[in-house]
């Protein structure tokens, strides 16, 4: 099978106001040249709607940072797939380590909300990966096959879904894995995606996420089973976003 079509995507978190926002994708759009990979944003709610409308037309789509189960109803806070979808996005992320962790979410939720992604015709990218307590007690592939088993409902195609692997240790420390472990843990989650989903599930997209920079970027990208990288505080700095987009497309 030929190797999926990479993929980065920019994780803003909770950062960006809409001067500052139209600016950066700005000048996101204007640097990417000719590079043969699919570029995501996911900037914080109230910006999805400007972030799309000055992105419409371009190669770059716009994702949500999260979601909620239901598609409407008294839910105050919450966001429906359905409109996320209608603002412009084409993906959500679900299960980042900060909705676990901070919002106590469980891979029963995250599997709820993977499901209405897919209602609203969306793709998921999942995010996974165990703490530093977890790694040093030789727990990572236990935590990691225990959260994909869980978090993941039938259903599964290499269109709607994308898995991320971040270790919570490594997201905004500076610290990352060595290449023989991501490479351990991406072999892992492909040959489980597999077993369970048939060899389809060898173009599903496999992204690495955890303090990626332009310094280590296209070491990163090089490893077996990477497809792309989710980028959290480099993606809000154009200059070094793209040079992550670039070494992906080098990979």
């Amino acid at each position: 099978m030929a190797k999926p079509r990479p993929l980065v995507a920019g994780n803003w978190k909770n950062n960006g106001l809409v001067a500052g926002a139209r600016a950066l994708v700005k000048d996101v759009a204007a640097g990417i040249g000719g590079a043969k990979v699919e570029i995501v944003i996911c900037p914080p709610y109230p910006l999805i709607a400007i972030v799309a409308s000055a992105l419409e037309g371009g190669q770059i789509r716009v994702g949500a940072q999260d979601c909620f189960t239901e598609p409407d109803g008294a839910y105050t806070g919450d966001v429906a797939t359905e409109i996320l979808g209608d603002v412009g996005c084409r993906y959500v992320i679900v299960g980042h380590s900060e909705r676990r962790d901070l919002h106590r979410e469980s891979d029963e939720l995250v599997a709820e909300k993977v499901r209405a992604v897919w209602r609203a015709g969306l793709a998921a990218i999942v995010c996974i990966g165990e703490t530093e307590a977890e790694k040093e007690r030789g727990r990572t592939a236990m935590r990691i096959m225990s959260q994909l088993s869980a978090s993941l409902p039938d259903g599964v195609t290499a269109e709607n879904l994308v898995v991320a692997y971040e270790p919570v240790w490594a997201i905004g420390s500076g610290k990352t894995p060595t290449t023989a472990e991501i490479a351990m843990v991406h072999s892992l989650i492909r040959n489980a995606l597999k077993a369970r989903f048939g060899e389809a599930a060898g173009g599903i997209r496999l992204l690495y996420g955890g303090s990626v920079k332009p310094a280590n970027a296209q070491a990163l990208m090089a490893i077996d089973n990477v497809d792309g990288a989710l980028v959290g505080g480099a993606s809000l700095k154009a200059n070094d976003f793209l040079a992550i987009v670039r070494a992906c497309h080098r990979a």
